[in-house]
Parts: C-alpha cells; structure tokens; sequence
C-alpha cells in the first residue's frame, strides 16, 4: 500500500514536467512523422515516397556524410582531450596549487564568452587576408577548401572542452580516494590506477557525456554558419545546412522525412546509453 502511494505521489510530481514534455515535444514530433508520409499540403498520403527522395538526394547524403564524419572525429577527441586534460588538473590542484585551482575555474571561460565574437576572432585568424597567411606569407583560403573541416572541429573543440572537463571533474571527485591509495600500495602505476581505478568510477559519467557531446555536435550549426555562411565548403555542409534551405524552400515533406530519419539515427546510437 505505501508503495503504491509512493508511486501515485512521484506520478502527481511529474505530471507538469510530462504534459510540458508531451505538448511541445512528443505531440510535435508525432506531427512530423505523419507529414513525413503526406504531401507538401499535407492533403495526400505519399507513403514512403517522401523517404525515398530525400534518400536520393545528393544534398542529404552529402550533409549526413559530412555530419556522420564530424561526430566520428570531434566526439572522441573531445571526450578524450577533455578526460586527459580533466586528470592533470584534478591531481595538481589536490596540492592547493593555486595556479592549477585557477585553471580548473577558468575551463568555462569560451562557453561564457558570445559566440558571433568567438567565431569573429577565428575568422579574424583563418581568413584568406587573416593573421596567420599575413605572418607566415600564405595564401591559403583556409574557410573555403577542404582545411574548412579541421578549422570548424578546431572551433568546436576549444569552445565545448572546458565544459566536459567539468563534467569529468565532477566525476573524479566522487571517486573515493582510498582506491587510488590501495592500488598505490599494491605497487599499481600511474596508468594502471587510471585503468583499473578512474575509468571504471567514471562509467556513468562517461555515458552522460557521450550523448551530451553526441547532441552538442549536432547543435553546432550556428558555429559553422557564422565560420562559413549559409554554403559553406562542402567538407561542412551539415544536416542544419540542408533543412536550412528546405525551410527557406518550404519543402515541409522533405524536412519532415529527414528530420525522423536523423532522430532514428540519434535514437539508435545513444540506445546502448539509456541505463547509465
């Protein structure tokens, strides 16, 4: 009976955050499956005939290949970057050092800061007339040629890593320190406490931070829009770059048909994370 009553009284709690949930995000999106099957009008059942245009279309396969490929490079180079950089200052700063402390304060300062005046200074440094082909006698167009990958995952990385060395932090310090002095004591290496010690108390915080950087690298079209603008090399032309212009193009079916296409893409790799 008192479970029962428990369970009735966590319902009642969650029942605002549920029905905020539901209307403005399930209730939506349930609408965009249905118009993935219908017209432009929304008048006609098309039955996959959506699905299979934006399959073939040249523009979709290319942004998802180059959005599939920029998750493939920046999400574990930012989980790991970040992991490394999160370890020195957590083992430092257990010294009261007061340079690491302030390092460790600092990591949040490029997600602080307006990201039009982020991607100004980048600009300021990559473009074809920028610093870096003024002092070195260059003339390479670095934001319109294939280096454009690597200078926008260049971006993304220094912005996000200060964040996700947070999240790690956090994560080292709920791990207990007698660990660290028992494997020390059993002659345990620096690599071998990071083995067998950090890694495995970092398991559920590993798991939060894969699909945050997953759903991160996602969001980051504003970053390469204002890199790049609306056509961008084609090494970045993303998921967003597309539905802008279907968008502008009001082409609703095609929107709706790649955006579930996108979401059970994002469902299926983020499933094996839904416990942890």
């Amino acid at each position: 009976m008192k479970k029962g009553i428990r369970n009735w009284r966590e319902f009642v709690f969650l029942t605002p955050s549920l029905a905020g949930v539901s209307v403005f995000v399930f209730l939506p999106f349930a609408d965009v499956v249905r118009r993935s099957f219908m017209n432009a009008a929304g008048r006609k059942f098309t039955w996959s005939a959506n699905y299979q245009a934006v399959v073939r279309n040249p523009a979709f396969r290319l942004a998802l290949g180059n959005t599939g490929r920029f998750l493939l490079v920046c999400v574990p180079l930012l989980l790991v970057m970040s992991l490394l950089l999160a370890n020195i200052i957590h083992f430092c700063s257990s010294g009261a050092k007061r340079q690491w402390k302030f390092l460790r304060n600092s990591c949040l300062l490029p997600l602080a800061l307006p990201v039009v005046s982020l991607m100004f200074v980048w600009q300021m440094v990559f473009h074809k007339n920028g610093l870096i082909n003024t002092y070195q006698n260059l003339s390479q167009d670095w934001l319109n040629s294939s280096y454009t990958f690597w200078v926008f995952a260049a971006t993304f990385l220094w912005k996000n890593m200060g964040y996700y060395v947070v999240l790690w932090l956090a994560g080292l310090e709920a791990i207990p320190g007698e660990l660290y002095e028992a494997a020390v004591v059993d002659g345990a290496g620096v690599f071998a406490r990071f083995r067998y010690v950090t890694l495995p108390g970092l398991r559920q915080m590993t798991s939060a931070a894969f699909v945050l950087a997953v759903t991160a690298t996602l969001k980051s079209y504003r970053e390469s829009y204002l890199l790049a603008g609306e056509y961008p090399d084609r090494s970045i032309y993303m998921i967003q770059h597309l539905f802008h212009n279907w968008f502008r193009d009001m082409s609703v079916e095609k929107m709706s048909a790649g955006a579930v296409i996108v979401v059970c893409i994002f469902a299926v790799m983020v499933w094996p994370f839904r416990k942890k």
